[in-house]
């Protein structure tokens, strides 16, 4: 059985950094894009950045560059989201997601998402 489950989110002050991990397991991931979107309150979900399993290679939306880092550890089979200078517009619900194309709509798999709050 596929899984995608995050952790990590929580209640941050502004300016203040946060680590988002994923735990994929149910398959190899060989050839999938590791991605993490958010969706803030009342909003879509929007892109955040995303990883290629094979290579290490990186993408990034307008809002995550130069503040978010995304990596991964193949050996643990884990996706991370390495947030800094948190903003209260980064408050959303991020979720982890893997898929062939690193857009939403070709995710093939969505964890349940963690919640990360900014208060200003």
């Amino acid at each position: 059985q596929v899984q995608l489950v995050e952790s990590g989110g929580g209640l941050v002050q502004v300016g203040d950094s946060l680590r988002l991990s994923c735990a994929a397991s149910g398959r190899t991931w060989t050839s999938y894009a590791m991605a993490w979107i958010r969706q803030p309150p009342g909003m879509d979900r929007e892109f955040v950045a995303a990883i290629s399993w094979n290579d290490g290679s990186a993408y990034y939306e307008d809002p995550a560059e130069g503040r978010f880092t995304i990596s991964r550890d193949t050996a643990k089979n884990t996706v991370y989201l390495q947030m800094n200078s948190l903003k209260p517009e980064d408050t959303a619900v991020y979720y982890c997601a893997a898929g062939h194309i690193a857009t939403i709509s070709g995710m093939d798999y969505w964890g349940k998402g963690t919640q990360v709050t900014v208060s200003s």
